[in-house]
């Protein structure tokens, strides 16, 4: 039983924003220190990222650990009913179980998808999860992140390699000038 009325309720759901989390400012400043320039919540992507960084042809997705299930199981079915397991940063809420549990397993069969999508389009994907920006893991999260994005720009402008084909010593030798007339 949900200890708050309907509308006290209601107006807590309400105030959950999508834009200008706390997560999400924390990704923003710490990759703008170390001077990568991005665009915010792309509509012209599937599943609007949170973060696009078009010179490394890379999305950032700043995710809730409970809006999107972080470390759950995939839920099983029993006697009709959807099981989910609790993990450390993801607790599913004991009224209305069944409701919370469908909703979290459509938010990460939307995620999966979204991010085909983009990887079919050619674009990298990076997912960061709300408790990996905890302070004790802050710096090392975002310098992980800057790795990636560094690995993957210089991954995709990597000279190509030519092989030349290995020639005989008759073949290597230059051919000699021949003497002119004079």
């Amino acid at each position: 039983m949900d200890k708050l009325s309907p509308q006290q309720r209601s107006k807590n759901m309400a105030a959950i924003r999508s834009k200008d989390t706390k997560p999400e400012m924390i990704v923003r400043k710490g990759l703008w220190k170390r001077g990568f320039r991005y665009r915010l919540n792309y509509k012209r992507l599937p599943g609007h990222p949170d973060l696009v960084l078009r010179k490394y042809r890379t999305c950032i997705f700043i995710n809730g650990c409970f809006w999107h299930g972080h470390n759950v199981a995939e839920p099983q079915m029993d006697n009709g009913k959807w099981i989910i397991d609790n993990s450390e940063c993801c607790k599913i809420p004991r009224t209305n179980r069944e409701f919370w549990v469908a909703k979290i397993r459509r938010n990460k069969e939307r995620d999966k998808e979204e991010q085909r999508k983009l990887a079919e389009m050619g674009w990298h994907c990076i997912t960061v999860w709300e408790c990996e920006l905890k302070p004790s893991k802050r710096e090392t999260t975002l310098d992980s992140i800057a790795f990636t994005l560094n690995h993957i720009w210089l991954q995709d402008r990597a000279a190509k390699v030519v092989s030349y084909q290995s020639l005989d010593e008759n073949e290597m030798q230059m051919p000699m000038a021949a003497d002119s007339d004079r």
